[in-house]
């Protein structure tokens, strides 16, 4: 049984809804009201009159716009109860109210910024609600004003830190100093150190642009200061470090470092002097111990910072114990014992006797790898705890014999952790989160944005509810923003991928709430823990030095000036404000019409737009400024309502806007604001409404014209008519016309454009039957009436006698003219076939020609068209210079490529016969060269190929076993009988002993394959072998170019200033990835090339071994010094540096005194 058919859906109801109102209004649009009078009221534009003119722009009343009540004007007391009370029942006896239909003649029309967009009377969406919210209004208002960037918000909060770095003097690439500043401002002895330092007297002069000075100036600044951001642009400058450049944090620590304590030695103070050893300096001893005598060999050193490697989720304790365990010395690494006078086993271990009261690990994050040759950012996470106990990593056991501390002495507490966001080693940004002693709180340092942080414990996982609680609270920061300046905790197990998450395999680390873990972290700082837990709440700030507390002092004094003068400027901008939006407000509440006979000004919506926002957006051209009465005046055009003429375009009613008369009046008077062109309702422009008129009355007639000649127009076979352009009436008969230009008549059919379609150039009918078209008498004289210029051929006209002679004269013409093409191509049948094509051999010992290559090309196009234009001549003389001579030289074959074909000489004669030939250039094939008539002329002839503004060269492969090309073997070549190749446009051997060759094998043969580029003579050599490297898929590192035998090495020389040629040719040889590419030409092993690591802090302060020393060149890296001179091994790579040098060359590692 076949499935039942679904039942078809009810169609929707067509009709209103229940209590829905019939809106009369919306059956026709206001366009075709303002339009309606075209062709029915008015049939000539002399008949329009001041009626007609109000609705083209719906002014008048039959345009049916609403007066729209003005919704942001004052309601009347009362006036909702009034209306509630007023509205009578709708309802009737026996029938709901929800089923009446209501049908109102005097409905109220809905106003919406749709509805009324184009409605004149309708003043209700011009940008008033921006000043309805009076909160909005002001920040607006204020912002125009333009009164520059509030200085108290630049304030410093009671007892919040200072951040560094001021965004209006962008102190570039230098946020690794921030970092360390704040770090060194919070070591209260290290502070207190750096305050106390005082000038030489020698230098008491030169003391303020000392760096020391600029430190003491920004801790004072820190200190004391009352602006939340403090600019250290003055210490950057002091120690002339390079603000594009990024540098590394841990080398800038190093140096600065080591400024400062040169600079604290000359201090007479006993504690200055000793101050950076007192404070950071701990002792290590580098140990080994002959497994054989046991004897023991030490080397005690001193250290600033202890160097951590990394592991994937391992522990601070893990690493530290990892780099003091025991190296086994043995096999080929034995140890040459002075006691037992030979290589012996032995154990070599590092031990640590002192700890300083500050302690700093380096975590070696930016690692080298050898491979690239280049360092990297190292990703492992590592764990660290906030308490730390060194204990068991202290021998203090010592050579003499000294006792060991006692326990509980080198326990450490963090006080800051360093870190560097950022994929790469090269570049990145670096940031502190630092303990804060005097408010005993953690802070993330992000150059000028600081924020509290709540708590260094991990967070317990929360519900959604609590999440969404604890995110609405905003962390407290000191008022400034930045891109990566939101709250930022130490990466611990609950912090997210980007901040350092890890994910440790152990549980047990993830759950000891007192480890952190980071992988962006490349320091640790931990401060010793006394034996009194208040030892530190007891210190108090030091005081700073009277000259850095009266650079702070000026700073704090010119800070609250600028707040005060701020305050006033903007208590003067708030009434300003006041007055204007009250001013505004009163206008735009009043300047609605209710009628159509109140007194009106013409305004474009958009002016009236642009007035209400004016006062709330700054102006593109100048700053906004505070304009008292009386002073200048503010214009505001109508262009968007009106025309070329200066009056009410119809065209723009749309944007055309009523106001009261006396709210344009208030607005010129206490706004000083004018609209240009001023215009009222009764203005609109006579011609563009004529204009309009006629284009819309013939927008009716046409199509009635158009039905009407359709009627009368069929005609039968044989019935006289008139012929009439078969295009032009297609055209015509269209709704709109292609024709048709709005306020111009229609072209008539006998248009120039038109008329050949009917007549010819003799007056007569034309000859071609399918251009025209007959057309009836009654049509006929339809169209006379609107065209009575017109005149036209009857059916009875004959075809014109001289067009018909013509054609039968042309089919003639080209009857013969295919003869002699036939004739021709029998007589030249071997330049015919061979020319363009290549074949040398058929020519050698035979007299032979040069012509155009261009000719043959238009002479065999010819021969495929007789029809078309024939060669007039064979011209020569372009391949001959002023001179006489040749410009070309056919033994080069770039010369002749494109440009020149060579024939047979009875070829040559032929065309005599035939065309208008000469300058003969006489050429015949003797062996492998040719010998020509006249000579070449290599002045002109190099001028010519330089002349080029794009061509194409040659780019030949070196094989492996082909040499070097070199200037030598060049112009040996040079000198050479040329072998004749096989180009394009010459006669090439394309057989050899009989047999056909691919042009592939030939190639190769011609050492190696061949490619061909185009250049221009900017192209540049880097630019050719970057093409070359698309071309040939060969590195541009493993190519080595030639020409002429000369190596092109400058990859920025231009091939204009190389002196290329046009179809030249250049050698590449391609070399393997192991052979020396910089061109040492040594045999010994290079070592892999290393990516440039820039100039570090060389020729800035921090580079110099004291502040006195003069600047000294930095030696080359990597490059150990002549004889005589004592290189230093690194202990990680072995690679010996220069005696000098800070670090080591190859793996970047720290130098020290290790023992041999």
């Amino acid at each position: 049984m076949p499935p039942k058919r679904p039942r078809r859906t009810s169609p929707a109801a067509q009709g209103l809804s229940a209590g829905e109102k019939l809106k009369r209004a919306k059956l026709s649009g206001n366009e075709h009201l303002a339009w309606s009078w075209v062709g029915t009221e008015v049939t000539s534009a002399a008949d329009i009159a001041p009626e007609h003119l109000l609705a083209t722009c719906g002014f008048s009343r039959r345009n049916n716009h609403p007066f729209c009540p003005n919704k942001y004007a004052a309601a009347p007391p009362n006036a909702a109860a009034s209306t509630t009370e007023g509205q009578p029942s709708a309802s009737a006896s026996g029938e709901l109210e929800d089923d009446i239909i209501v049908v109102s003649d005097e409905e109220s029309s809905a106003c919406g910024s749709k509805i009324c967009k184009s409605n004149p009377n309708c003043l209700n969406y011009l940008g008033q609600e921006k000043w309805e919210d009076e909160g909005k209004a002001r920040d607006a208002f204020m912002n125009a004003l333009d009164l520059e960037p509030d200085p108290t918000l630049e304030s410093r909060a009671e007892g919040f830190p200072v951040g560094l770095k001021a965004p209006s003097q962008n102190l570039g690439a230098t946020c690794y100093a921030n970092a360390f500043l704040q770090v060194w401002y919070q070591d209260l002895p290290f502070r207190a150190g750096v305050y106390n330092c005082e000038p030489s007297p020698d230098k008491e002069t030169k003391f303020s642009e000392s760096p020391i000075f600029q430190l003491q100036v920004t801790f004072a600044a820190m200190q004391a200061g009352k602006q939340s951001v403090f600019n250290p642009v003055k210490l950057v400058e002091s120690l002339r470090l390079r603000t594009t450049e990024q540098q590394d944090a841990q080398e800038f620590s190093k140096l600065f470092m080591a400024h400062l304590d040169s600079e604290f030695q000359k201090q007479a103070d006993p504690k200055l002097k000793s101050l950076v050893a007192d404070q950071f300096q701990g002792k290590q001893v580098y140990t080994t111990v002959c497994s054989n005598c046991n004897t023991r060999s030490e080397c005690e050193s001193e250290f600033l910072e202890l160097e951590v490697t990394l592991a994937n989720n391992a522990k601070l304790e893990d690493r530290l114990r990892a780099s003091l365990e025991v190296e086994k010395l043995e096999g080929d690494n034995k140890y040459l014992c002075s006691q037992c006078d030979s290589l012996q086993e032995a154990k070599r271990f590092t031990e640590l006797r002192e700890l300083p009261p500050v302690l700093h690990f380096s975590l070696l994050r930016f690692v080298y790898d050898l491979s690239t040759m280049e360092r990297k950012k190292s990703k492992h996470a590592i764990w660290f705890p906030e308490m730390l106990d060194m204990n068991q990593f202290v021998n203090a056991q010592t050579s003499d014999g000294k006792k060991r501390k006692r326990a509980g002495t080198n326990k450490y507490q963090l006080r800051g952790v360093l870190l560097h966001r950022g994929p790469s080693a090269y570049h990145g940004h670096y940031e502190a989160q630092i303990f804060d002693t005097k408010n005993r709180s953690w802070y993330q340092f992000n150059d000028e944005v600081v924020t509290k942080i709540n708590s260094l414990r991990p967070q317990p996982k929360t519900t959604g509810t609590e999440k969404s609680k604890g995110a609405s609270k905003a962390a407290k920061t000191n008022g400034k923003t930045k891109a990566s300046g939101s709250q930022k905790s130490l990466s611990r197990n609950s912090s997210k991928e980007e901040n350092g998450r890890a994910d440790p395999k152990d549980a047990s680390i993830a759950d000891d709430l007192n480890y952190i873990s980071s992988r962006d972290a490349y320091m640790l700082i931990y401060a010793r823990v006394s034996g009194s837990p208040t030892d530190l709440e007891d210190l108090s700030d030091p005081q700073p030095p009277p000259r850095a507390t009266c650079v702070v002092e000026e700073l704090n004094t010119n800070h609250e000036k600028a707040c005060e003068e701020y305050s006033a400027r903007e208590t003067e901008a708030e009434e300003h404000f006041n007055q204007t939006r009250s001013m505004v407000m009163d206008i735009y509440r009043t300047w609605s019409l209710s009628n159509e006979d109140e007194d009106a000004v013409v305004c474009s919506k958009q002016a009236l737009e642009a007035w209400s926002s004016r006062h709330l957006v700054k102006p593109a051209d100048k700053k906004m400024t505070l304009v008292s009465e009386g002073e200048g005046r503010y214009s505001i055009s109508n262009e968007d309502a009106t025309c070329s003429h200066g009056k009410l375009d119809p065209r723009k009613a749309s944007n055309m806007k009523r106001i009261q008369r006396a709210a344009s009046n208030r607005i010129a008077a206490e706004d000083h604001c004018d609209f240009k062109p001023y215009l009222t309702p009764g203005e609109a422009c006579s011609e563009c409404v004529q204009e309009i008129f006629d284009e819309r009355l013939y927008q009716i007639d046409h199509p009635r014209l158009v039905s009407l000649f359709d009627q009368v127009s069929p005609l039968d076979e044989g019935d006289f008519g008139y012929w009439i352009s078969k295009a032009w009436l297609k055209d015509w008969r269209l709704a709109k016309p292609k024709m048709h230009t709005p306020s111009e008549p229609d072209s008539p059919p006998d248009d120039p454009e038109y008329a050949h379609h009917v007549m010819c150039e003799h007056g007569g009918l034309t000859a071609n039957v399918i251009s025209r078209k007959r057309i009836s008498p009654a049509s006929y004289e339809l169209l006379k009436e609107l065209f009575p210029e017109w005149s036209t051929l009857s059916t009875d006209s004959k075809l014109c006698a001289a067009c018909e002679a013509l054609i039968a004269v042309s089919r003639e013409d080209r009857r013969g003219a295919k003869i002699q093409a036939e004739e021709e191509k029998a007589k030249l049948k071997h330049m015919h076939d061979n020319a363009l094509v290549g074949n040398n051999n058929l020519l050698e010992n035979v007299p032979c020609a040069l012509v155009p290559a261009q000719f043959i090309r238009a002479w065999r196009q010819w021969l495929f068209h007789p029809a078309n234009e024939r060669p007039e001549s064979v011209n020569t003389s372009q391949f001959i210079c002023e001179h006489g001579l040749l410009v070309l030289d056919p033994n080069f074959p770039g010369d002749l490529d494109v440009n020149a074909a060579i024939i047979r000489r009875n070829d040559w004669e032929t065309l005599e016969v035939l065309y208008s030939c000469g300058p003969l250039i006489a050429m015949e094939n003797i062996g492998n060269v040719w010998l020509y008539e006249p000579a070449v002329c290599e002045d002109c002839r190099r001028e010519r190929k330089s002349s080029y503004d794009k061509t194409e060269i040659s780019i030949r492969l070196l094989r492996a076993d082909d040499a070097n090309p070199t200037p030598e073997t060049y112009a040996k070549l040079s000198s050479l009988p040329r072998e004749v190749q096989p180009t394009l446009v010459t006669y090439g051997s394309r057989k050899v002993g009989g047999m056909r060759q691919s042009k592939r094998i030939r190639q190769v043969r011609e050492m190696g394959r061949r490619r061909k580029l185009t250049i221009t003579p900017e192209t540049t050599v880097k630019e050719l072998k970057i093409q070359i490297q698309t071309e040939w898929e060969i590195p541009t590192i493993a190519q080595r170019l030639y020409y002429r035998g000369h190596e092109l090495a400058d990859g920025s020389a231009t091939l204009r200033a190389l002196g290329v040629l046009s179809h030249d040719t250049m050698d590449l040889r391609e070399e393997s990835e192991d052979i020396d590419l910089l061109g040492s030409g040594s045999d010994a092993e290079q070592p892999a090339a290393r990516r440039a690591e820039g100039r570090a802090f060389g020729g800035t302060l921090l580079g110099y071994s004291s502040a006195s020393s003069p600047p000294q060149t930095p030696p080359s890296q990597g490059v150990v010094d002549g004889p005589g001179t004592a290189g230093v091994s690194c202990p990680a790579c072995t690679y010996d540096n220069a005696a000098d040098a800070f670090s080591c060359a190859m793996c970047e590692t720290v130098l020290g005194s290790v023992p041999d």
